[in-house]
This record gives structure tokens, sequence and C-alpha cells, in this order.
């Protein structure tokens, strides 16, 4: 029996220890092993005319990436899944600020691209416990899993010059402002604020960076999934995350994280009503992480392949 071009791609990957463990579509747009560096993800920072001091506020100071090999102060380094390194954003220990990281690309056609990685988040291990957090802690829930706010996958599409724009954005709340833990995908239901819009006075200035107004967040169905946290901040446990979503259709498609499954067809996405010039084939692809408490935040991510299917 003679083995078609699929049989043989699929043969390779699964003979690649790295690979393997990845769901890729026909073509690898890339692939991004943070042992062999940054690969091209970037701080996202707000535009400007050159005077750093016209930043929007909420795009100032969002921190750049690092590489990490996860070291703590009771275990030592951790090391990511395999290998050294994984990329690690932090936030500053400042109630709702969010740390981004960005790799701009373009692409060559519409269609499906799959985004694929093994992330694991924490906040920073806190040695000044208030009363009620010294009661209630009984060994197996640590507070420092309440301290932990939010994430977010989200993407920045525009299709011909002065075309189409438009933002996917999905994030997981595990817990809000006052500690409750919440443990939800969510997707976003109003534009994302940009430099143009704020300039030229369509809306206030946000205090959400992806949304217009903090309430624009809806539940994805089937949404709810507490994750793996497992009991302290210096403990990691490393989970999957699968993302498709089709610029044909400017639509999400499906999330897979571990083993939940959620379907984002029905997901509504919003689109510019105004045009965005230079920006023809825009493929943006960003992760952030955004504390709700004086605690610091972060999130690693062992490895990311994106995958098309043009």
């Amino acid at each position: 029996m003679s083995l078609t071009k699929d049989d043989l791609r699929i043969a390779l990957i699964q003979a690649n220890p790295h690979l393997s463990r990845y769901n890729p579509l026909p073509r690898i747009l890339f692939y991004d092993d943070f042992d062999q560096g940054i690969n091209g993800w970037v701080e996202l920072t707000g535009n400007h005319n050159g005077d750093l001091t016209r930043i929007r506020e909420i795009t100032r100071d969002l921190r750049p990436p690092q590489l990490s090999n996860a070291t703590f102060f009771d275990v030592g380094t951790h090391g990511s899944v395999n290998g050294v390194y994984s990329m690690k954003l932090a936030t500053r220990p400042k109630a709702g600020h969010m740390s981004q990281a960005i790799k701009r690309m373009t692409f060559v056609k519409p269609g499906l691209v799959q985004l694929e990685t093994y992330f694991t988040f924490k906040s920073e291990q806190s040695f000044n416990w208030s009363d009620a957090e010294k009661a209630a802690w009984n060994g197996n829930q640590d507070p420092s899993e309440t301290h932990f706010g939010e994430f977010t996958f989200s993407n920045d599409n525009c299709e011909d010059h002065n075309g189409a724009r438009y933002h996917c954005a999905l994030r997981y709340v595990n817990a809000d402002e006052h500690g409750k833990l919440i443990h939800k995908w969510m997707y976003k239901t109003s534009l994302q604020t940009s430099t143009k819009m704020q300039m030229a006075g369509m809306v206030k200035p946000p205090e959400d960076y992806h949304v217009q107004s903090p309430d624009d967040w809806k539940e994805i169905p089937g949404g709810y999934q507490p994750l793996c946290y497992n009991e302290i901040p210096t403990k990691i446990n490393w989970h999957y995350l699968r993302w498709i979503w089709d610029t044909r259709t400017r639509r999400n498609v499906e999330l897979q994280v571990n083993n939940n499954v959620m379907d984002l067809r029905d997901i509504p996405v919003p689109v510019y009503d105004h045009a965005y010039s230079g920006l023809s084939h825009l493929l943006n692809f960003c992760i952030d992480v955004r504390t709700r408490r004086n605690i610091r935040n972060f999130l690693f991510l062992d490895s990311i392949l994106v995958s098309v299917d043009w």
C-alpha cells in the first residue's frame, strides 16, 4: 500500500517528539520553541508619532515577554515541558495591570488558522497573608489561586488595504477583584478601542484593553472549566490549548483546553465599520495576562505552534 502525501506528513509529525504533542493543520506557519529564543514575540507598544508620551495610557506599560526557566524560591528551577525555557508574561503588582506579547505576521490567503500551545498560570508567592487567609488555609486550596485574575488569547486581522478589520478574543477569568473564583472562558462583545478611535473622540479611553466597557464579555457555552492550579504558586502543571478561527468568515471556530472542546461558530465577532489603511493581510497573534489585585500574575507558554489550511 502506497503512502499518500498526507500520510507521510502525519508520520513525520508523529515521529518528532516536539511536534507529536500537537495536531497541526496541513501547513505549519511557525513553531516557536522558546529554548531557541523569543521567536519574534515582543511587547505590544501603543501607536505614537515618535513622542512616547503620546502613547495611550492603556498601552503604555504592557511589559515585554521574558524567557524564563521557572525558578522558584522553594524548589529551584522547574524548566518547561521539553527543555529549559518557556515564554513568561508578568504583570506589575498593581490591580488592573496587563502584560501582553504580540507576534506580527501576514496571511497568504483567507482560511483556517490554528494556534496550539501548552501553558500554565500562577500568581506570585505572598508572604503576607491576611488573617482570614491564614484561617482558611487547609493545605489544599492556597490563597494564591484567588490572587490570579485572567489571561486572554486574541488576534488582529485585516483583509485588504482599507479592508475589514476585526479582533477575536477569548478570555479565561480565574478570579475577580474580590478573590471570588470564576473559572470561566469568555468572549468579547464590543470592538477593541483603537488609537484612531480614541484620537477621533469616537469613544472614551477604555478600562479594558480588549473592549469598550469592562462588562462587554459573555460566557462561552460550556465555558465553565476549573483548571489545574495545584495548590501552591510554585507547582507548575501544563495545560494544552488549541484555538481555530476562520479568516474567510471572520469567525471563531473552536477552542479546546485539555478535554473541553467548545464550539465557537455561533459566537459573534465585532467588525469595525470604518477603514484602517496600511494593514493589508494583517495576521497578528496576541497573548496577555491581567491581575485583578495588587499581586503579580504570571502566564508561562512552553511553546507555540500555528498552522493553516492554505
